[in-house]
């Protein structure tokens, strides 16, 4: 008996792209059919969600990507987060009056990542040159796309603040003055000149790979960084923490940086490898979840129901907990990562979960690292309890969450091409309503060192040259040692929540992708957001109203604190996945009706 989905699982031979916006997803596509590979697609889809969806991530954002190359036949992380600049030291931030880093402005502003690391897989890993995957991207600019509808909401409950604090956002964003329409054609004219300027200064010389080099140049030792350097030497503007802040980012952060390749963190689970970032991501929490549900009867469990949705509940709660104490920059501080995916760990551990929700934070004791604990559980301690909510910044129009957050959110791409070649990436920041738009650029800065703590010894404290622990993270999964599954979401610190159960669903329930995608999702925000102002809520889950009055019941008697949403609301999952004998396939959410996977 076959199963109504919202769309077709889409199967073919030749290639499959699905990403977070339809646009994109035929961008990608295109480039395949032009005989590109899928690191190519995958930066041409990645350069067009930035035009598409501006207020998810943009050109001064950062990027985590996970690749599988035929040729090297390894799966490999590519890191394009880029670290807090020379000057952001603890001193100086307290100095500014402030005990949590705000939310938005330019004092949260680290290093832009993201342009050199799609830079680093075109050339290492693609075979195309700067123009042919610039080119979409610059169509869309100059010629409109039909403006999203969140975007044009967005913009409509920034307008007031950009013509009072950010002028150089307001005339970027409010065209003529007035605030664009959804599903009219908007424009970016001045992103457009910049990536034409690139693109001239890529080519003036011979050689793809030359090309490449000095397209990274101009971005982060020529024009670009030039414009970026002087705005922040003289703007001060009106940030999250209600005063005024100049940024600390300089030329010299930009001309001293460049992305990396690193192997993933892994761990085994019923066949499958799954392939995360190191804990400079969150990326390992999903690996610690699957080591505490290893062993249990997932499979006979109602995939909906509410024991499948407490039991994974609970484990992420656990998994988390760990996420606050113990993750952070590999290269400042040790990670105790071995320990955490050990078994006689995760064997104590899952002792913990019963049949009630657990309303404490209780991260695990690792030998050597109780100093650690206490101080970290102290900062917690501080931030304190949500009034108010916390929630996915994609979902905050279905709650009272107040505007002044400003918060952006996160796109994602899945591509797979027919040689086997596959990248799992996910590009967030620079939101437009979350920094000023540097002038003659067009676009703005990150605001990702909020998840950096003022507090001096922890693995997540402000330091220079320290990457944040970002919450953005893809994920690559091999079944049987073979290289079979992309898979990622938008979502901030939801965003390994709603791939978990996806995964389980997949691994336990026969499920097919978009089946997968289809079922009613949830989360919890139990544990501390990664955003200012960086507060929990302990016992809440967040769930879709389609599990059924039954299972909503069955978790309020079990003691979780059940908010209920409407369903399609959660969430916005894409996959692609290859077969054994080659066969391709792929599928994106219905949710907020944008996301979209193509493929023949």
């Amino acid at each position: 008996m076959s199963t109504f989905t919202t769309r077709p699982e889409i199967a073919g031979t030749f290639g499959v792209v699905t990403s977070t916006h339809w646009i994109a997803s035929a961008v990608g596509m295109s480039i395949l059919e032009r005989g590109g590979n899928a690191f190519d697609a995958a930066v041409a889809t990645g350069f067009t969600l930035q035009i598409v969806e501006p207020h998810l991530n943009g050109p001064g954002g950062d990027l985590p990507a996970i690749v599988y190359s035929k040729a090297k036949d390894r799966v490999e992380v590519i890191c394009g987060q880029g670290p807090a600049p020379a000057k952001a030291t603890i001193a100086h931030y307290l100095s500014e009056g402030l005990d949590l880093i705000p939310g938005s402005g330019l004092l949260a502003t680290v290093i832009p990542g993201s342009f050199d690391a799609w830079m680093l897989m075109l050339r290492d890993y693609g075979t195309l040159g700067v123009r042919d995957v610039l080119e979409p991207a610059i169509y869309y600019a100059e010629h409109g796309h039909p403006l999203l509808p969140r975007v044009a909401e967005t913009i409509a409950e920034m307008a007031d603040f950009f013509q009072e604090e950010w002028p150089s956002s307001a005339e970027r964003w409010l065209p003529g003055g007035s605030t664009p329409a959804a599903g009219s054609l908007f424009r970016n004219p001045v992103l457009a000149q910049t990536w034409k300027r690139v693109i001239r200064e890529a080519e003036g010389g011979q050689g793809r790979e030359a090309g490449i080099e000095r397209a990274r140049d101009a971005f982060y030792r020529g024009f670009v960084a030039e414009a970026i350097d002087g705005f922040f030497r003289t703007a001060e503007v009106m940030d999250a923490s209600d005063s005024r802040h100049k940024g600390v980012l300089t030329a010299d952060d930009l001309a001293g940086f460049q992305a990396s390749v690193e192997a993933p963190a892994t761990y085994d689970y019923y066949g499958w490898t799954v392939a995360k970032t190191g804990p400079w991501g969150q990326g390992p929490v999903l690996l610690q979840s699957l080591a505490l549900l290893q062993g249990c009867d997932l499979a006979g469990l109602d995939p909906a129901g509410a024991a499948f949705i407490h039991l994974v509940v609970e484990a992420m709660k656990l998994a988390y907990a760990d996420r606050e104490i113990y993750y952070g920059d590999p290269k400042f501080s040790a990670v105790p990562l071995e320990h955490l995916l050990s078994e006689p760990y995760n064997a104590a551990r899952r002792g913990l979960i019963s049949e009630r929700a657990s309303y404490d934070l209780r991260p695990g004791r690792v030998p050597d690292f109780e100093d650690q604990l206490k101080r970290s559980m102290a900062v917690i301690e501080a931030a304190g309890i949500s009034a108010t909510g916390v929630y996915e910044p994609t979902m905050a129009h279905l709650s009272e969450k107040p505007s002044v957050e400003r918060s952006g959110d996160t796109v994602h791409l899945d591509v797979i091409d027919r040689w086997g070649n596959m990248v799992s990436a996910t590009p967030s920041g620079g939101w437009l309503q979350s920094s000023p738009t540097v002038p003659d650029l067009g676009f703005q800065l990150n605001s990702r060192g909020q998840m950096f703590w003022l507090t001096e010894g922890l693995p997540s404290s402000l330091e220079p040259g320290k990457r944040p622990r970002t919450t953005l993270t893809p994920s690559l999964a091999l079944f049987e040692g073979r290289p079979t599954l992309a898979f990622g979401t938008p979502g901030g610190d939801q965003q390994d929540q709603w791939q978990l159960p996806y995964f389980l669903r997949l691994v336990h329930h026969g499920l097919n992708l978009q089946e997968a995608i289809d079922l009613p999702l949830f989360h919890t925000t139990h544990f501390p957001a990664s955003f200012y102002p960086r507060q929990r809520q302990p016992g809440h889950i967040m769930v879709e109203r389609s599990v059924g009055a039954a299972t909503l019941a069955e978790l309020r008697r079990r003691g979780h604190e059940v908010e209920e949403v409407e369903e399609w609301k959660i969430g916005r999952l894409t996959c692609a996945k290859r077969e054994r004998d080659g066969l391709l396939k792929a599928a994106a959410t219905p949710r907020l009706m944008q996301a979209y996977a193509v493929g023949r």
